[in-house]
């Protein structure tokens, strides 16, 4: 198993739709075993191919939870169906979301509190389960990914504001940017 380099928000790959994935080979096996291990060192709760720089459809993810899906898994080719979204104003405390790819930031956004995840495992044998709340927000964040969005793509025009000033400030939205979990400082603090 190998940790890869985390894109971060400007580079292409994070920005587009991904392709969707055809051969369950060895070579996706390796795929699948890296990116496991970049986001246990980047201490994420899940992580899409395009965060490595692979456009392929496909996300691992480990988020403890009561629904009917293991608590550590991949998802190849998901297709959600989500559950209605509030237009209610995002809570600033309790829907917090960041992302390894706009590291250190986060942002209020409102998601869907119910989704089913159609999609394949890293066998191509199908799965489906319902995902609740948290978990739901995770699967909804890491197939934004792989249809070329990012969580701050999505916020209200108040927050998108605050985002779009902050990326700047970093100096991030150009290609070539990247972290590396488990050598870098963790921009999280963990």
């Amino acid at each position: 198993m190998t940790v890869r380099p985390i894109t971060i928000t400007g580079e292409p790959v994070l920005h587009r739709p991904t392709r969707p994935v055809t051969s369950f080979d060895e070579e996706l096996k390796r795929l699948v075993e890296d990116m496991f291990e970049t986001m246990d060192r980047a201490h994420g709760v899940g992580l899409a191919a395009t965060q490595v720089g692979v456009d392929l459809r496909l996300f691992t993810y480990a988020y403890e939870n009561d629904d009917d899906a293991p608590d550590r898994g991949v998802v190849v080719n998901p297709r959600l169906t989500l559950g209605k979204i509030s237009e209610e104003e995002p809570d600033r405390d309790e829907e917090v979301e960041g992302c390894l790819s706009v590291p250190g930031l986060s942002f209020p956004l409102k998601r869907a509190d119910d989704v089913v995840v159609v999609g394949q495992d890293a066998d191509g044998a199908p799965i489906r389960f319902e995902a609740h709340g948290w978990f739901a927000r995770v699967m909804q964040h890491e197939t934004d990914h792989l249809d070329g969005r990012l969580y701050v793509d999505r916020l209200n025009k108040r927050w998108s504001a605050k985002a779009r000033k902050a990326i700047k400030r970093e100096g991030w939205g150009k290609p070539g940017i990247t972290w590396m979990p488990g050598e870098d400082e963790d921009p999280f603090g963990h």
